[in-house]
């Protein structure tokens, strides 16, 4: 079925088609409209299971976070100052390996106050133990929505999908919506694998043993999550290459467009990455050597796929809508670890970018490149793109 529609409605109609049984989330501008067209579905009988009203953020994630305890598919979504408030349920939910899947639309964090885009809020959560995925597109929000439910379940870790705020959420595109018996064949219904005596499933359960030392069941736990979370990355190639099959599109944890022969490579995620493509396919045509790289999986890092796409390239210029304040940007920082001490590394630049919603133009991107092609190592951990500086 074609429609028009918002990233924010896109994300609902994933939530629809995956038949969770307890949805609940908080309204906060760019994201309000997600749970409001969820509300809905509700009130037109066509989505089943629980839509629950609370006061806050943090009491939606506590909510979706109980009713994953007792082993039932769930919803929620948040933005920003939202997603900060859940901070401490964020930890509980990986830690307790719940298949949570959550819509994050990015918005900076204040102060200074902002409601349109930039992706701080959800890396500055990259330590919770949660998956991240970062969409390009409304067809790429709703698409995985449904992947991030198949990847969830099957490993039990909770799935952050994010947009970009107003670039996303509010702007309309046209859009396949996938068939329900199509997602019912590729997502079956979801129960967990323990059931609790009396009825009922429990998802982990795991009482310390006070005979270890002090600390080592805890650490024993971590080891246990760490190695789950290396799996995250095949879980999710695989899971995309079975939606193929199912619906005809793909979505990689990493994209390469244009990059296997190209000396200067841009790495990108998010709704920019349509521009960007856009940049490369008009400086191949002047004769420049370039490429593309889109980062759609930031959590766990990709590191392997990445350092194939990367192999070989002279120069890569890492462009992101995001901030470690006092060090550099976050997608730069976790690529220069990934390349650390691999033999066919490029020289790396890092340009912050779109911060609080200003607009990555093509002519951004275009300058972009054409300082790392010009320059011939980079002097400086952070190059600020649309700024007089």
């Amino acid at each position: 079925m074609i429609k028009v529609l918002t990233g924010n409605e896109a994300a609902a109609y994933g939530a629809l088609l995956c038949k969770p049984e307890v949805v609940c989330a908080y309204p906060i501008t760019p994201q309000s409209r997600i749970p409001e067209q969820i509300a809905e579905f509700y009130a037109q009988g066509i989505m089943g299971g629980k839509f629950v009203n609370v006061e806050s953020e943090m009491a939606a994630l506590g909510y979706v976070t109980g009713a994953a305890l007792s082993g039932v598919r769930v919803f929620t979504a948040t933005s920003s100052q939202g997603l900060a408030w859940m901070h401490e349920g964020l930890h509980w939910a990986a830690g307790s390996r719940l298949p949570i899947v959550m819509v994050n639309v990015n918005r900076p964090m204040g102060a200074p106050w902002n409601l349109t885009c930039d992706q701080t809020d959800s890396l500055s959560q990259r330590d919770t133990g949660w998956m991240q995925f970062y969409c390009e597109s409304n067809q790429e929000i709703i698409d995985t929505v449904i992947q991030a439910y198949r990847i969830s379940e099957s490993l039990c870790i909770p799935a952050m999908v994010c947009m970009d705020g107003v670039y996303l959420s509010y702007l309309s595109e046209t859009m396949d919506i996938p068939e329900q018996i199509q997602v019912d064949e590729y997502l079956p219904p979801y129960r967990p694998e323990h059931k609790i005596p009396g009825g009922g499933y429990k998802l982990y359960d795991k009482s310390p043993s006070f005979s270890e030392p002090l600390g080592s069941d805890f650490m024993r736990d971590r080891y246990n999550l760490h190695e789950l979370e290396s799996q995250c990355v095949q879980t999710a190639v695989d899971s995309d290459e079975a939606f193929f099959r199912t619906f005809g599109r793909r979505y990689p944890p990493v994209e390469e467009y244009k990059s296997r022969a190209a000396d200067v490579v841009v790495v990108i995620s998010g709704s920019a990455a349509g521009t960007c493509r856009y940049v490369v396919d008009c400086m191949r045509e002047e004769g420049y050597s370039v490429g593309m790289v889109k980062i759609r999986m930031f959590r766990p890092f990709p590191k392997e796929l990445l350092r194939q796409a990367l192999a070989g390239k002279n120069k890569i210029a890492v462009i992101e809508r995001d901030i470690s304040v006092g060090q550099c940007g976050i997608f730069y920082q976790e690529i220069k670890w990934a390349m650390s001490g691999f033999k066919e590394t490029g020289q790396i630049y890092g340009f912050i970018a779109g911060l609080g919603g200003a607009d990555i133009t093509s002519g951004l991107i275009r300058d972009a490149i054409m300082s790392t092609i010009n320059s011939p190592s980079p002097d400086r951990d952070v190059y600020w793109l649309g700024l007089d500086i």
